[in-house]
């Protein structure tokens, strides 16, 4: 589905991704592991079309996407859950959620504004309240809920735990879990990343830019010498 090649970006003369590269096959889930500041929000970025690729591509579907649009992006089945969130705090929770609402690139409407509701029972019980009104939990399930309402391929989430209560952390493995057996694709990048070997196939962990490792979920898990040196755990 989708593969990287050789990809550079940087932040003015600061040099962030050096000839990143990884694959992500349909239906699989990828861990993106490193400490902060290596690069990881960066490389989403740059897939995304936020941030320009100074070098190398990203590959969907075999076709070379490199530099498109956020937007087109999104046309494409990638459903966004940044870092931070990015909900509409003077709308709605439903407002929030039916903005988003599409079918598919498949046509299909597995998502629907029922079906997030009833995975977010918390949101629907907010229905009328604005964006701002919510705890940071609650933006935090409402900003999936909204990524899925486009009925993506793939979810990228960035540090969707991050900042949270021990419950509402539970709950947001445990939405990524049902995502999964959904057939939808995810790229995940969060801090514990106990949980997120936990929650996917493969890892790759970053390291100033570079890819220091790509191997599979469950070997990194039982390596806690690479996991010290390469996450300061």
């Amino acid at each position: 589905m989708l593969a990287i090649n050789a990809l550079n970006a940087h932040y003015g003369d600061s040099h962030v991704l050096r000839s990143v590269g990884l694959t992500l096959a349909t239906g699989t889930a990828l861990g993106l592991l490193g400490r902060n500041g290596m690069g990881k929000t960066t490389l989403i970025r740059t897939l995304m079309g936020y941030v320009r690729a100074t070098g190398g591509r990203v590959q969907w579907d075999g076709r070379d996407v490199t530099g498109h649009a956020p937007e087109r992006m999104s046309r494409l089945g990638i459903g966004y859950v940044p870092e931070g969130r990015g909900i509409f705090g003077n709308l709605s929770v439903r407002e929030n959620l039916v903005m988003a609402a599409r079918a598919g690139v498949d046509g299909q409407r597995l998502w629907t504004l029922d079906r997030v509701l009833a995975t977010f029972s918390r949101l629907s019980e907010r229905l009328s309240h604005g964006g701002q009104q919510l705890s940071g939990g609650e933006q935090q399930m409402l900003a999936i809920g909204r990524a899925l309402m486009t009925n993506p391929r793939l979810m990228i989430l960035d540090e969707a735990t991050e900042g949270l209560a021990p419950l509402i952390v539970a709950e947001i493995w445990r939405v990524v879990s049902e995502i999964r057996t959904t057939g939808i694709s995810t790229l995940i990048v969060d801090r514990n990343y106990r949980a997120v070997l936990a929650h996917t196939d493969r890892a790759v962990v970053l390291e100033k830019g570079r890819v220091v490792a790509d191997a599979s979920s469950a070997e990194l898990a039982q390596d806690p010498d690479a996991l010290a040196r390469w996450l300061g755990v």
